[in-house]
C-alpha cells in the first residue's frame, strides 16, 4: 500500500466577519465593551473535511467560486491554521497558491527568486544554481532584473510556477495557474506536471479548466460549500461538477406556479438504458418519467414538457394533447412518461419545463419551468439548436 503523504482529518476552518456598514470611533468601542456575538457572525469556509493523498498521487480540486478550494490548500500549505481537526504532511512541499503571492513589488525578479528560496529554507548559493533554468522556464530573460510591480499577470504567474517547481519538491500545491498565461505557457506547465508524475512526486491541483484536470489527475475531490461532494473518479466528478453548475444556473429562471389541483413531484431524465442522468448523446432516446400527485379526481389532464436553451428560451415543446394520448382522469399518486426517440439538439445545456393543465387550456394546475437542466454532447456540424434533415440537389 502507498504511504500517504497527505491526511486531512476533521478539518475545518472558520472566519470570523463583521457586519459591514458604517462605524464611528464610539461604537465601535462601545461594541468592543458591550460585545456579546452581536455585529458579526461566524463564517465556516470548510467544515468536516476527511481525505488522504499517497505518495506519487496527483489529486485535482474542483468546485464553484467560494466553495473553499484555496483554502484548503492554503491549510496543507501551513500558510493558514486550521480552527479544528488535524493535517499532516510528509516531505518538502512548495506552493503556488495564489498570483505573485510571496513576491515583494519593489524588488527585481531574481531578487524575488532569491527570497522566495530562503522562505522554502533554501539557501541563497542554491538557488543561484537554480536561477538559470527558472529564468528559462518562465522566459523573462528580458525582465527578470526589473521590479515585478511592472510585470504582467503572465509574467507573475510565469516566474511564480518556475520557482515553485524548480526548487525540485516532493510535494507541489498549485492554485489556478492554467488560468493565466498564453496557450503556449499552458503546454508548459502541463509538460512540467507530467515529468513530476513520472518521478513520483505528488501534486494537488486547483483549476476551472475541467477537461484538463481530468486528464491529469488520478482523483478528483469536489468541494462544494465548504464540504467534500464527492471524491474518485476523475470523469465521474467532473460530471457531477458539471451538474451541479447546470442547476445552479437555472436559479435566476426556475418558475413554479399553477393552481396546486396536481401536483408534479419529480422528473426523471433516462438515457437509452434506462439510466437516470442528466447527459445525453445527439441522436439517442431520451426518456422522461413524470410523477404527480392529485388528490382529487381531475377529468382529461394535458402534460406537456418544453426544452429550452440555457436562457429559457423555447426550442420545443409539446404535449399529450397535441400527440393525441387521451387521459380519462387521474388521481392519487402516479406517473406519466415522454420519450424522444431521438434528440436532434446541437451540443449545449438546455432546460426542461414540466406541466399539466386542463384539456381547454384556461387552468394550470401546475408549472415547473426551467427546473430539469441537461447537457447534450454533439459533433453534429449545423447551425441553430435544432436538426432537420434536408436534401440538396441541382
Amino acid at each position: 500500500m502507498s504511504e500517504n503523504v497527505i491526511t486531512v482529518e476533521n478539518a475545518g476552518k472558520m472566519f470570523r466577519l463583521r457586519n459591514s456598514g458604517t462605524r464611528t470611533l464610539k461604537s465601535a468601542i462601545l461594541d468592543t465593551v458591550r460585545f456579546r456575538g452581536k455585529g458579526r457572525h461566524d463564517f465556516w469556509a470548510l467544515k468536516d473535511i476527511n481525505f488522504s493523498v499517497c505518495r506519487g498521487e496527483t489529486l485535482g480540486i474542483i468546485g464553484v467560486n467560494g466553495a473553499g478550494k484555496s483554502t484548503l490548500l492554503s491549510l496543507i500549505a501551513g500558510t493558514k491554521q486550521p480552527t479544528e481537526g488535524n493535517i499532516r504532511t510528509t516531505g518538502s512541499m512548495s506552493c503556488l497558491l495564489e498570483l505573485g503571492a510571496g513576491f515583494h513589488p519593489d524588488l527585481t525578479g531574481r531578487e524575488n527568486v532569491l527570497l522566495s528560496g530562503a522562505i522554502m529554507g533554501i539557501s541563497r548559493e542554491q538557488m543561484k544554481t537554480r536561477m538559470d533554468a527558472i529564468i528559462e522556464f518562465a522566459e523573462l530573460q528580458e525582465f527578470i532584473d526589473q521590479p515585478v510591480k511592472h510585470y504582467s499577470s503572465g509574467m507573475y504567474v510565469r516566474l511564480g510556477f518556475a520557482v515553485a517547481v524548480e526548487v525540485d519538491p516532493q510535494i507541489l500545491l498549485i492554485d489556478e495557474v492554467l488560468a493565466v498565461g498564453d496557450a503556449s505557457f499552458q503546454r508548459k506547465c502541463i509538460q512540467r506536471m507530467d515529468e513530476f508524475r513520472q518521478k513520483g512526486k505528488t501534486m494537488l491541483i486547483i483549476s476551472h479548466d475541467l477537461r484538463t484536470i481530468q486528464s491529469i489527475s488520478d482523483r478528483i475531490l469536489f468541494l462544494n460549500d465548504g464540504k467534500v461532494y464527492g471524491i474518485g473518479d476523475p470523469q465521474n466528478m467532473v460530471h457531477s461538477y458539471e451538474s451541479l453548475s447546470r442547476q445552479l444556473a437555472t436559479r435566476g429562471i426556475r418558475r413554479e406556479w399553477g393552481t396546486g389541483e396536481v401536483k408534479i413531484t419529480g422528473a426523471e431524465l433516462m438515457d437509452k438504458d434506462g439510466r437516470k442522468t442528466d447527459r445525453f448523446n445527439w441522436g439517442e432516446p431520451i426518456e422522461a418519467r413524470i410523477l404527480f400527485d392529485s388528490p382529487s379526481m381531475i377529468h382529461n389532464p394535458v402534460f406537456g414538457f418544453a426544452i429550452s436553451d440555457a436562457n429559457g428560451r423555447i426550442v420545443y415543446g409539446n404535449n399529450t394533447q397535441i400527440e393525441k394520448y387521451d387521459i380519462p382522469s387521474i388521481q392519487g399518486k402516479g406517473s406519466i412518461t415522454m420519450r424522444i426517440e431521438g434528440i436532434m439538439m446541437a451540443k449545449g445545456n438546455y432546460l426542461f419545463s414540466f406541466s399539466v393543465h386542463s384539456a381547454d387550456h384556461k387552468t394550470n394546475y401546475h408549472r415547473l419551468d426551467n427546473c430539469f437542466p441537461i447537457a447534450v454532447e454533439s459533433d453534429k456540424p449545423f447551425e441553430g439548436y435544432c436538426y432537420m434533415p434536408c436534401k440538396w440537389k441541382k
